[in-house]
């Protein structure tokens, strides 16, 4: 089995695994209670919420754990505008965003909030300019993904912080599920970014955790009102296994982030130039620094995104269409639309997401099985 969807989810590594049934079994006290059993649970829920912040270089109390980045991307959106919502109603996005923020502001939208969704180029990035364009007085939130979960583009996170730094009461979150441990930690943690969303089960954590690293001084709403848990930002008994297991999770993966960002770009490559002598096949993603490392995506012209998939499923190579979150809806490719691609193409296209298992043995075995493939597709296309 070859799998190339790791944007989707990745398996959780043996080492989180063995955290998470170790905690399960031998540290289950609540950590609200005041006996030694959940002074012990505290304890190692802050001991992981430490090592997540030290390995990114931000404040333990600016780490929030949540349950992924869906409800993080919920949280941040309609918790800011709850709380600011007597100062404005305007939010900034762009027109590619994941679904779990494009949901969001479209029922904020029936509560009376106006949201402002900018175009894309050809190659999926916001234009800078046009943020600044579209902030008015009463805007009280930017948010805009580092890293397109289609195509791959890395958007000008730092660029748009920049102007932001002119309009200090602004919130700015950004979407960060498919950025984390791709080599772009200067992107999502510059200086301007308030709010950053990851979700665990993207690096081989267990499913069901995530977390919101939100910046000292912020104000943000609680989603989920409880017993105070999270600093009384969300309430509810924490998922200690689970956080300790994601904060193992994480600490492997940037022990190799360097070797895997580099590996990832060399299967990409490897792929992408066997692709491009193809005369139906059209690749959308680029493997520059404009680009994350680890997304490809492509169109075999007149054959479905869903036939493909199925083709080679057959082979025992797993890929995608393009966002999982919406590859079994009969809807337009949000990206791809939005960047004027015609519908017809759009809806051919799929997606590699390469993991840091991947190798290029595996890139050469795509290859192989792609020409097979694509012989068979040529029937139909000529």
């Amino acid at each position: 089995m070859i799998y190339f969807d790791n944007s989707a989810t990745t398996q959780i590594s043996p080492e989180a695994l063995t955290t998470y049934n170790t905690v399960s079994q031998k540290i289950w006290g609540n950590p609200s209670s005041l006996h030694n059993l959940g002074e012990t649970a505290w304890n190692l829920l802050q001991q992981s919420r430490k090592q997540i912040a030290d390995l990114f270089s931000v404040q333990p109390g600016e780490i929030v754990f949540t349950s992924g980045g869906s409800e993080g991307d919920n949280w941040v959106i309609k918790g800011t505008a709850l709380a600011k919502q007597q100062f404005g109603k305007h939010i900034i996005t762009s027109s590619v965003e994941h679904a779990a923020v494009r949901n969001s502001l479209h029922q904020l939208e029936e509560l009376g909030f106006d949201v402002t969704y900018l175009p894309v180029d050809g190659e999926g990035r916001v234009d800078p300019a046009a943020v600044q364009e579209a902030i008015r007085p009463d805007t009280i939130m930017v948010s805009i993904m580092a890293v397109n979960n289609e195509i791959g583009t890395v958007q000008p996170i730092k660029e748009i912080g920049k102007i932001l730094n002119n309009y200090p009461r602004i919130h700015f979150m950004v979407d960060a599920v498919q950025a984390i441990g791709k080599g772009l930690d200067d992107v999502v943690f510059s200086d301007r970014v308030d709010f950053a969303t990851f979700s665990g089960h993207k690096f081989h954590a267990p499913r069901g955790t995530g977390f919101v690293y939100k910046k000292n001084g912020r104000q943000l709403m609680p989603l989920v009102n409880g017993g105070g848990q999270e600093q009384g930002l969300r309430g509810g008994t924490e998922n200690t296994p689970g956080d300790a297991a994601m904060a193992k999770a994480i600490r492997l993966m940037k022990e190799k982030e360097t070797v895997t960002v580099q590996r990832e770009r060399e299967v990409k490559q490897r792929i992408m130039d066997h692709l491009k002598d193809f005369p139906h096949v059209k690749v959308f993603s680029k493997n520059d620094a404009g680009f994350a490392p680890h997304i490809l995506c492509f169109a075999i012209v007149g054959v479905r995104g869903e036939t493909v998939v199925h083709a080679f499923e057959d082979q025992g190579i797993y890929l995608s269409t393009t966002s999982a979150c919406s590859s079994k809806k009969d809807t337009e490719t949000s990206t791809l639309s939005a960047m004027k691609v015609p519908q017809n193409i759009a809806e051919c296209a799929v997606r590699v997401s390469l993991g840091d298992q991947n190798t290029l043995a595996e890139a050469e075995q795509f290859n192989q099985t792609f020409d097979e493939l694509y012989a068979g597709f040529k029937k139909i296309l000529d």
